[in-house]
């Protein structure tokens, strides 16, 4: 007897070991999955190519005969390499192409410098950074924090709604106000709900073409914000201020302020920007304050086809009667891929550039109006 109750004891604990063993093997298993940290990068690309024709103004050639310019161009290559190297650390290297031209400043006059690269695209870097993620344990979803040369809070923030930057950039770029890139530090964090996101950072304000020249730097911010995330078509609604706030030299001001309203629909993009503005080059300049507006959308039909229509009015100066007004028409196809970001499009467009008193700086002459048709493309994987 008392061996068979030695017995059993001792499988009822053998029994209790082998069922402790089996939870603490299969809990952990079932409720936590570890992070993936295998580093990992990706090779991608953008393309932007053209064929564009001038109809006005006409030019010479050699001969000195009357021509309607055209060309076939690339305007952008971007060779885009990324990756992890663990959950939450990645990285982004992308240079682009940009036209060489050797420049004559500082040489007497009448004398030049050229080299076997002018005209050739040469290559440059336009975004290289590190970011860390947050939205695991410290943010929301989609917050980061990147250094390096990176997007500016603006510029790449609206291309994503207005998708036509490869006809010509947003008009707070394409006019000279801004830039899509920059050298410096800066963080993002999404709002809970679909309500938003802020992005806010700290750059050079030279742009990512030019090396920094002083100790000035440029504060920049956006902050979107969705007034109804859940309310059906109104939900692609979103009401945006972005303000960059530096300097040339110390109390040399350079500031820009933009209020921009944007709609979001499977039937239709929309959106309309307005930009105030301040420069003062150096002390001894006067301070000019110029402003601008453009309302752009793009209707979309069935089968890939979108038009599209923008309209553009910049005054360089407040207190000068002068402007520049850009009308864009065209009308894409966009093929249809199986997986993001690979997309590919084509636009046949219009553009007809209206100069109202603008001086040329280079002939001191009044501008010329300019009206171009082209076809342009965009690959991207």
């Amino acid at each position: 007897m008392k061996h068979c109750i030695k017995r059993c004891l001792i499988a009822a604990c053998i029994v209790a070991v082998a069922s402790t063993s089996a939870v603490a093997q299969v809990t952990p298993a079932a409720g936590y999955t570890p992070p993936d940290d295998t580093p990992k990068f990706n090779i991608g690309a953008t393309i932007f190519a053209d064929f564009t024709y001038q109809d006005s103004p006409k030019t010479k050639d050699a001969d000195g005969n009357n021509i309607n310019t055209s060309a076939f161009n690339v305007s952008r290559a971007y060779i885009n390499v990324t990756g992890n190297i663990s959950h939450n650390v990645s990285f982004r290297v992308t240079p682009d192409i940009t036209r060489f031209a050797t420049t004559n400043t500082n040489l007497p006059a009448g004398e030049s410098v050229s080299t076997s690269l002018d005209g050739s695209l040469t290559f440059r870097l336009k975004y290289a950074y590190g970011q860390f993620n947050m939205d695991e344990k410290w943010a929301s979803k989609g917050s980061w924090v990147r250094l390096g040369v990176h997007h500016t809070p603006y510029v790449d923030w609206l291309e994503q709604v207005y998708r036509y930057r490869f006809q010509g950039q947003i008009m707070a770029e394409r006019d000279g106000f801004i830039s899509s890139s920059d050298a410096g530090v800066s963080t993002h964090y999404n709002f809970p709900g679909n309500f938003g996101d802020i992005h806010g950072g700290y750059y050079n304000g030279e742009t990512y073409s030019k090396p920094e020249v002083n100790d000035e730097k440029a504060i920049q911010a956006r902050v979107s914000f969705r007034p109804v995330p859940m309310a059906g078509v109104l939900k692609g609604l979103r009401l945006t201020a972005f303000y960059d706030a530096d300097h040339y030299a110390q109390d040399d001001a350079r500031k820009r302020t933009i209020y921009t309203a944007t709609f979001e629909h499977k039937y239709a993009n929309a959106g309309f920007e307005h930009l105030d503005a301040t420069d003062q080059v150096n002390a001894a300049a006067a301070e000019v304050k110029a402003t601008g507006w453009s309302a752009w959308a793009t209707p979309r039909f069935p089968k890939g086809w979108e038009a599209l229509l923008r309209y553009d009015d910049v005054k360089p100066n407040k207190n000068v009667d002068a402007s520049k007004k850009r009308s864009i028409a065209g009308v894409a196809y966009w093929f249809h891929t199986l997986q993001a970001p690979a997309t590919a499009a084509m636009l046949l467009d219009y553009e007809h550039v209206e100069y109202d008193n603008i001086i040329d700086p280079v002939t001191t002459l009044p501008k010329l109006n300019e009206t171009r048709y082209a076809v342009h493309t965009l690959f991207n994987f």
